[in-house]
């Protein structure tokens, strides 16, 4: 199996819910190291920047206004096959669906907008090296 290393996000609503530990402590758990984290306060500019490939889609500037309603934790994990491995445990896209024991089902609030699912995470590994470097520096990934 790869090693190898996937952003995820610990998402405004999570980080309001003070739950943000329990979320690390799931991706310890399950076997994924944390490589690199910082708390941050996205503008308007840096999120649509981030999701940029989702702006002509119905759901842009919710995700946009929403993800610069409160403090993140963007943070890169690392591990065999880190990226199934991130995607399997935050659970569906939207929590109302998201399985028993998932982090989306577990710590996402069940609602219309499903962009207060708790967390982010990449989704192959093109996207994961555009989105660690997104938010972290070489030097910061130790």
């Amino acid at each position: 199996m790869a090693v190898e290393r996937t952003l995820s996000i610990i998402k405004p609503d999570a980080v309001k819910k003070n739950v943000a530990g329990q979320i690390i402590s799931r991706f310890e758990q399950a076997g994924l190291r944390v490589v690199a984290i910082k708390k941050v306060h996205l503008t308007k500019e840096v999120a649509g920047e981030f999701y940029a490939e989702h702006k002509e889609r119905p759901f842009f500037g919710e995700l946009v206004g929403f993800m610069t309603s409160g403090a993140c934790y963007p943070l890169v994990l690392e591990g065999e096959n880190a990226i199934l491995k991130n995607r399997e445990l935050m659970g569906a896209t939207n929590p109302n669906k998201a399985e028993a024991g998932t982090i989306r089902c577990d710590f996402a609030m069940p609602c219309a907008d499903l962009s207060a699912n708790a967390v982010h995470g990449s989704d192959s590994p093109a996207s994961a090296a555009r989105e660690i470097g997104f938010f972290f520096a070489g030097e910061e990934l130790l």
